[in-house]
């Protein structure tokens, strides 16, 4: 039905089962950093989930936050709050950590937001002026370290077909724009994209919870078992997720600076 879609990757769950592991709790953090290592990651171990499409390049967004009416300060102030999450792997977070998972496409925030359907969502900075957060709520929640609380997946990708039809030259400019850079490329817009959002909701005087060392690591603690019941499901589906999980975080940590 069309040539290009760049699209989040958990919005199709069961379709992407390699993929999201970049979705578990506290993965990661630059988005640019985080790209390069989730192409590198698709290239090497994830490929076959993508074989139907040309694929330009894969991404994340940046660290993933709570963006709330009344403030989470800590474990206990989450408890029954409705929250929108993006994918089936930040839903079962979500509901790990005591939170009341409601799983929508971020353009259905704004609506859900001003009709109370949700209490609050899950979104990183970089969205938040184009849906209007930072007016509907006016409380934020930022974890210590260089990662989030969770990360987004997405994909730039090419109707196989089409690329098919195009002549050598045309699908040469389109192959040498695939791949690690311009997967770093949506990184960094991601990255730019947090600053600004940020900006936003501290000219707005909004309430900026900056949760300490030791209560993040309660959080970490308590959303430990999502990776768990990934790897079991994982099994399930004859994919090694324990190995999958160790690469993952290898890539990160090769380019994390």
């Amino acid at each position: 039905m069309v040539d290009l879609t760049w699209t989040v990757l958990g919005y199709t769950p069961g379709r992407f089962n390699k993929s999201e592991v970049f979705e578990l709790p506290f993965m990661s953090g630059s988005a640019e950093e985080s790209s390069r290592a989730f192409q590198e990651y698709v290239e090497k171990f994830a490929a076959d989930e993508f074989r139907e499409v040309k694929l330009i390049a894969v991404h994340t967004h940046g660290p993933g936050l709570f963006h709330t009416k009344t403030p989470v300060t800590g474990l206990e102030s989450l408890r029954g709050m409705k929250v929108r999450g993006g994918s089936r792997v930040i839903n079962n977070m979500l509901t790990k950590l005591g939170a009341t998972p409601v799983g929508m496409p971020v353009p259905a925030v704004t609506d859900a937001l001003s009709k109370g359907t949700i209490d609050g969502t899950t979104i990183p900075w970089e969205v938040t002026p184009s849906l209007k957060v930072t007016e509907l709520v006016k409380n934020h929640t930022t974890f210590a370290g260089k990662q989030g609380l969770y990360t987004q997946t997405f994909a730039f990708s090419m109707n196989r077909s089409s690329y098919d039809k195009l002549p050598a030259d045309l699908k040469a400019v389109i192959d040498k724009n695939s791949g690690i850079e311009t997967a770093a490329l949506f990184g960094r817009a991601m990255d730019e994209g947090d600053k600004v959002g940020r900006e936003i909701a501290e000219k707005a005087k909004n309430n900026i919870v900056a949760l300490d060392i030791a209560e993040t690591q309660r959080w970490r603690r308590t959303a430990a078992t999502v990776e768990t019941d990934w790897i079991n499901e994982m099994k399930g589906k004859n994919i090694d997720g324990t190995k999958l999980l160790s690469e993952a975080r290898a890539l990160i940590a090769k380019y994390q600076r």
